[in-house]
């Protein structure tokens, strides 16, 4: 039977089922192209699990539609013994859902916030009822496995009797000391998985003290709102003997007129020998002194969120203790370890080969691409050199290619000045490789290196050891040597800065004389690769036929069949000029380069992408209408054609990604964002995997 919808459900509270909901939707948007998120039942207040997946997802239904209906009015119906009008009820909700996806996700209530006035488990007769294949999710969280293996067998039990099919079964919040035990006492359990506890995602954030206590945001970066805090610190003593109690990650409740107590915190961050909190709560309705402010803000790269709220002391540790720790859309930090924790634990190939029932579709939304370069980065991880550490957007993004498990990750820099910069911002960097390269041991024989490499340009030994202390010369360096896998920079460096190194050390391949690049637009539905729209102005035919040859790799290393159009203002035989010609010229050039390349050209950009017009002007081109690799005549028509484009469809723009070089070096906008970098990281791993 077809598969169209999945049903999960936990089988009490606070068994982190948001974890499992988001890996569950990234795998199903990975396959299908419309997935709808739905809960037969909520809370009386609005539904913070629906609006996470909705804004996080980008999934294109109204709140409205994303329910069946409220607990009240279900238990009210139960209570009447009309279990079948509720059931019609949500049912008819979730038809109209369904009209417009092509799966849907539903998220059951967990059994203990029901009362008892039903026979059953109501999320089981729903699951019956929608037709779906059920999840279950177990909290194994302070159980002992004896326990947890009785309730995995009870519940398949009950899932079994009510005639349910059961999908797979999930135990999360184990804990890591007994999980082995778990997996081989339940090893007879098929598609059973379990997810350790991870306490970081049961911490709250600057961002909840700021939102549950109305707090006035008194100093700080707003990237510090996702800021977790394990412990809270109430400052009411003398500041010697504050000091000893310290603890890493805490939040410091103090009175606002403690002066003494905010300046020893102040010296405490910049010391060695304390540890790092994650913030500072004032207490009571009086103004932080002006000298103290003034102070803060002089301060350079302050790290620490500072909060003010008007209760006292007692009232606003009080309510730091009644917040309960969420994930948001906004919670990049907690999502990632999440995401991390998911991909590690649940065997997303077999899911997917479960899932074979849905109807293909060959279209590829940003985000399954997006899921796609993640997921095959994983299979095969390789290692990246980021030379930029003192950048904050490359220590937020490091941090999360580490925690989802993408690629191993070293940085370049002062160790201690990085670990610094880690815990002002408050991440997680313990699974990097930090060398510098002023201090390292690898820059004698580098310089000796790059003196061999150089000297014919009449390069000194001198000026080659003096270069290995460039943080970019020394990580193309540890790529050439084979030390690592890729490079990426260009946040705070220019281009020249970011490929010079590559030209001199790594060079381009045998049969490749220039470097060049492609973009990958993710449209709504397909993502093309365009090339070159950034490093070439003016490439002559053998040039452009290098070019094409380049990106048709590429597009084939990351899962794009490439059919390649080779661009002019001409299609065919209907235009003469010196342009066409070299497009001519270098489409014949290319065949040369790989006799098996679909290509074809000239040809304009709508002949090109779209069959009707392929019909009319190249009716027999096996290429245009279906180009998957459009190539740029130059430029100034790339560069312009991919921002039109960009900018006029919302289309997503992936790149520059460099390819010709023996191993991946690739280049940032000095304005990327965590998400531009991350992406690039990934993209840079699979080029390494693929060997360029």
């Amino acid at each position: 039977m077809k598969t169209t919808a999945l049903f999960v459900a936990s089988t009490q509270e606070n068994a982190g089922s948001i974890l499992i909901m988001m890996g569950l939707m990234q795998l199903l948007k990975s396959k299908i192209d419309r997935v709808a998120f739905f809960r037969p039942i909520i809370e009386e207040e609005e539904d913070s699990a629906i609006r996470f997946m909705l804004e996080y997802f980008g999934l294109d239904q109204a709140y409205e539609a994303s329910y069946g209906m409220r607990k009240h009015q279900l238990e009210t119906l139960l209570g009447h013994n009309k279990v079948h009008e509720a059931i019609e009820a949500i049912m008819e909700k979730l038809t109209r859902l369904r009209e417009n996806n092509r799966f849907v996700l539903i998220e059951g209530i967990a059994k203990s916030r029901l009362s008892s006035s039903i026979d059953g488990d109501i999320n089981l007769i729903l699951a019956k009822n929608l037709d779906s294949d059920f999840i279950a999710i177990i909290n194994a969280k302070a159980k002992t496995v004896d326990a947890i293996v009785n309730e995995i067998k009870i519940e398949s039990e009950a899932i079994k009797h009510q005639g349910v099919r059961e999908f797979m079964m999930v135990v999360n919040r184990v804990d890591p000391d007994t999980i082995e035990s778990l997996r081989t006492q339940s090893r007879d359990h098929p598609s059973l998985y379990c997810i350790p506890e991870t306490p970081e995602l049961d911490c709250i954030t600057m961002g909840e003290v700021k939102e549950h206590l109305q707090c006035e945001w008194v100093l700080g970066d707003p990237n510090d709102w996702d800021k977790v805090i394990k412990t809270k610190l109430v400052a009411a003593m003398t500041s010697d003997h504050y000091l000893t109690r310290i603890r890493d990650k805490a939040l410091v409740i103090v009175p606002a007129d403690r002066s003494d107590i905010i300046t020893s915190t102040i010296l405490a961050l910049y010391s060695r020998y304390f540890p790092n909190i994650s913030g500072i709560l004032l207490s009571g309705n009086v103004p932080l002194a002006p000298t103290i402010r003034r102070l803060l803000e002089g301060l350079e790269s302050f790290g620490v969120p500072i909060l003010s709220t008007t209760m006292d002391t007692y009232h606003a540790t009080s309510k730091v203790d009644a917040i309960k720790a969420k994930i948001t859309a906004h919670s990049e930090r907690k999502i990632a370890v999440a995401m991390g924790l998911f991909y590690d634990t649940i065997d997303h190939q077999d899911f997917l080969k479960k899932l074979d029932t849905v109807a293909t579709h060959h279209s590829m939304t940003p985000l399954m691409f997006k899921y796609t370069l993640f997921d095959k980065a994983r299979k095969n991880k390789k290692t990246i050199v980021l030379p930029e550490s003192e950048d904050e957007r490359i220590l937020r993004s490091a941090e999360i290619i580490l925690h989802q498990g993408v690629a191993n990750i070293i940085l370049l820099g002062k160790e201690e000045e990085i670990h610094r910069r880690e815990a002002l911002l408050g991440l997680d960097l313990a699974k990097a490789t930090i060398i510098d390269p002023q201090a390292s041991p690898l820059r004698e024989p580098f310089a000796h290196a790059l003196y061999e490499l150089r000297r014919h340009k009449g390069v000194r030994y001198d000026q080659a050891w003096d270069a290995m202390t460039n943080k970019t010369y020394f990580g193309t360096m540890l790529v050439h040597q084979g030390l690592a896998d890729g490079m990426v920079s260009g946040a705070t460096h220019t281009t020249a800065d970011t490929i010079r190194p590559a030209l001199q050390i790594i060079k381009t391949k045998p049969d490749i004389s220039i470097v060049s690049s492609v973009f990958f637009m993710c449209l709504e539905t397909e993502v093309l690769v365009y090339g070159d729209c950034a490093i070439n102005p003016h490439p002559n035919a053998q040039e452009l036929a290098q070019i094409a040859y380049s990106s048709a790799q590429t597009a084939r290393a990351f899962g794009i069949e490439p059919r390649v159009a080779m661009l002019s203002y001409s299609t065919g035989t209907s235009g003469s000029g010196e342009e066409v010609e070299k497009v001519k010229e270098a489409t014949h050039c290319a065949r040369d380069l790989d006799p098996t390349l679909i290509i074809d050209g000239p040809l304009q950009y709508d002949a090109a992408i779209d069959p009707t017009v392929a019909a009319l002007k190249r009716p027999d081109s096996v290429v245009a209408g279906h180009a998957s690799v459009l190539i740029f005549p130059d430029l100034n028509t790339g560069n312009n054609t991919y921002k039109a484009v960009q900018r006029s469809s919302g289309a997503i723009a992936i790149g520059p990604v460099l390819q010709g070089l023996n191993r991946p070096i690739n280049d940032l906008s000095r304005g990327c964002l965590v998400e531009d970098i991350i992406t690039t990281i990934a993209i840079t791993a699979i080029q390494a995997q693929e060997g360029n």
